[in-house]
This record gives structure tokens, C-alpha cells and sequence, in this order.
């Protein structure tokens, strides 16, 4: 998937709200940690970790709202470290349920967080890829979906959010 068009709205959004926010410090981890506290949001609305439940997982529509979340803030994150040359989605094969890849998709973002260089931030592109393929996403839905948040956050902040 093309990443290109992504990163533009994201870098048009940041520059909105960092703008009109009157943001003058560097955001970068206070944006590594809101990356983090999404993955933890989708993890908990995916409940592939809640054994002691019977209760089901969220609606599809509730949990790639929640996906699309923390893309927006890895999007974010890149165009901080200036990594937005990162045009295409890196997919690999990763190994493990979700819950394994929710575990190592956060040890990838500490890992990028702690050193921000490319490898790093490709790997949790490929961890986030991962986790759309066992919840089966398409590049499709990510996209339209990625572009409605995109829509609602812009109207968030003109509503005082």
C-alpha cells in the first residue's frame, strides 16, 4: 500500500492542530506514548486477551476505528523524524496470535521510540501489518477509514476537542 497520500493528510492535520494549538515543544514522545495507550486500545477492543471472558470482541467497525487510531499517530511520528520517505507499506510475515503481535508491536514502538531511525520505524509498520492481516483488513479499508478519522479529528478541533 502507498503511503504517500497518508502522509500528507497527516503532516496538513498536525500542522492544523499544532497551529491552532499554539504547540511550540517537540511532541515526539508525548505522540510515542498516545501511539501506545491506541495499540492498548485496540488490544482491548480485539479482547484476544481476555480469557477469563466470554464476552466477544468489539464490532469490526469499533476495532478499525481503533486501528486506524494508531496509524494516525505513526504517521505522526514519522513526519517528526522526517521517515515520511517511507512510501510504501513494508509487509512481512510475522509469527504468533494477536496477542503475541500486540506484545511485539509494542516492544517495536518502545524500540523505535528509544532509537528513531528507519529499521526501527519499518518495523512497526510491518508488526501494524501484521495485526491487519489476522483481523482482515484490507488496504481498502484502511485507507477509506484512515481518511474518515481523518475527516472527524479535523471537525474535533473545530469543535474545541
Amino acid at each position: 500500500m502507498n503511503l504517500e497520500k497518508l502522509f500528507k493528510m497527516q503532516q496538513a492535520l498536525d500542522q492544523y492542530i499544532q497551529s491552532n494549538k499554539q504547540v511550540v515543544e517537540d511532541v515526539f514522545i508525548k505522540k510515542g506514548l498516545a501511539l501506545i495507550v491506541e495499540l492498548a486500545e485496540l488490544a482491548n477492543e480485539t479482547r484476544c486477551f481476555k480469557f477469563w471472558s466470554e464476552k466477544g470482541p468489539s464490532e469490526q467497525k469499533v476495532i478499525l476505528e481503533e486501528y486506524v487510531d494508531s496509524i494516525h499517530f505513526l504517521l505522526s511520528l514519522g513526519i517528526e523524524k522526517n521517515l515520511q520517505h517511507l512510501t510504501i507499506w513494508p509487509l512481512e510475515e510475522r509469527e504468533g496470535d494477536l496477542t503475541a503481535l500486540f506484545l511485539s508491536t509494542s516492544n517495536a514502538i518502545h524500540q523505535f521510540l528509544n532509537e528513531p531511525i528507519i529499521e526501527r520505524y519499518k518495523e512497526v509498520w510491518i508488526q501494524y501489518g501484521a495485526i491487519a492481516k489476522l483481523l482482515g483488513f484490507t488496504s481498502e479499508e484502511l485507507v477509506t477509514a484512515y481518511i474518515s478519522k481523518n475527516e472527524k479529528n479535523y471537525e474535533r478541533q473545530r469543535s474545541g476537542y
